[in-house]
């Protein structure tokens, strides 16, 4: 395989996860970070997670995940609980509503894929895993956060 076939099937990556989110927006109004960090909080015990977390899980940076979450509590999906004994730390919780608008959602391609790559042997897991550490190193692309849209301020290389 030649790069030129390696660039074709990130491109087709790429763009079906693309089109999934466009998909997901017109439809719920929603976006594949504010889904995935809604189904996180699901599965969390308590249906809470906090900040840093859902920094770390999504990969995006401290005033993305802010964003995210305002926009989240703005629409009744989630709370921010301040913890006893600690009004500083606040805990991000999953409400009613954010439990019903994940029953009408789809199964969204990340989780769709997630599920596949479940089913892959520990071996197969651990070598797509490499390979992707490889391109991002290549790219020098491993330290950029996973933000799924592009700000005026960010520069594009």
């Amino acid at each position: 395989m030649d790069s030129l076939e390696i660039i074709v099937s990130i491109r087709k990556i790429v763009r079906s996860l693309n089109l999934e989110s466009k998909g997901i927006q017109k439809e719920f109004g929603l976006s594949i970070t504010q889904l995935l960090c809604l189904g996180h909080l699901q599965k969390s015990p308590n249906y809470q997670s906090n900040h840093k977390e859902l920094m770390n899980l999504l990969s995006l940076n401290s005033s993305t995940v802010t964003g995210i979450i305002n926009r989240l509590e703005k629409r009744g999906y989630v709370v921010r609980l301040p913890k006893q004994g600690d009004k500083r730390v606040t805990s991000i919780t999953l409400t009613a509503s954010g439990i019903k608008l994940l029953e009408e959602t789809p199964n969204v391609l990340h989780d769709r894929l997630a599920k596949k790559l479940d089913n892959l042997t520990d071996d197969n897991r651990l070598m797509i895993k490499n390979a992707l550490e490889i391109i991002t190193s290549a790219m020098q692309i491993h330290k950029l956060d996973a933000s799924p849209l592009l700000t005026p301020e960010e520069p594009i290389d």
